[in-house]
């Protein structure tokens, strides 16, 4: 008997944090947004498409829970030719490579189109993560997704991460987003897995609707 409970102690360690209860949510509140905003979905696909004829989703390799990798999806925001354009930006712009290798984002993004700024101001760009919710991959509620580059930066605190899906929003989104450095998201993803509680995730919720109407450090 006492080996049984132990079993299923440590198979409880290896749930994500919330457990059932979050999981549940994730799916119900998934499944309702994407039929709630499909027409929201069909207009912004028809911008994407016809800003430049690219692609209209773009996944990105990220690091889920467990260090899992994924593909994080996104409407796309960028040229098709990103990386060779990033480069030639770089070699220009010696202080452009240092503001990415300190926070991973540029103010000034040369490869954003007209309508990506429009959708990265909003947050729109990242919609189609609810998809990955419904996978299993994300939760509505969590740290924001990482690659694999940056798992060394968060060094003991990458424990905490993995015992968590990434999120569509958490409180890095509602605290300053790209105006928070790095050490503060890793201490706020590190405090969000520590204190976890399910009305906790509700007021970041809540809190995050004023945070994308205000784009503060959105870019």
């Amino acid at each position: 008997m006492t080996t049984k409970i132990i079993r299923q102690s440590e198979e409880l360690e290896k749930l994500p944090i919330g457990g059932l209860l979050k999981r549940s949510f994730d799916v119900l509140a998934a499944s309702l947004a994407l039929i709630l905003l499909s027409p929201l979905f069909i207009l912004l696909s028809c911008l994407v498409k016809l800003s430049d004829g690219g692609p209209v989703f773009y996944g990105h390799r990220r690091i889920g829970r467990g260090g899992n990798p994924f593909y994080c999806l996104k409407f796309r925001t960028m040229v098709t030719d990103g990386d060779a354009i990033l480069e030639a930006h770089f070699a220009a712009n010696p202080e452009a490579r240092a503001e990415w290798l300190a926070a991973r984002k540029l103010q000034v993004d040369p490869r954003i189109t007209t309508v990506g700024f429009v959708l990265r101001k909003l947050s729109l760009d990242e919609l189609p993560q609810l998809v990955n919710i419904l996978r299993g991959e994300m939760s509505l509620v969590g740290p924001r997704p990482v690659v694999k580059d940056e798992i060394e930066l968060y060094g003991s605190a990458a424990t905490y991460y993995f015992k968590s899906r990434p999120g569509l929003t958490g409180v890095w989104q509602i605290s300053g987003r790209n105006d928070v450095n790095y050490d503060e998201r890793i201490a706020f993803d590190k405090q969000y897995v520590e204190n976890w509680s399910f009305q906790k995730d509700i007021i970041i919720i809540l809190k995050t609707i004023p945070a994308v109407c205000a784009s503060r450090g959105s870019y």
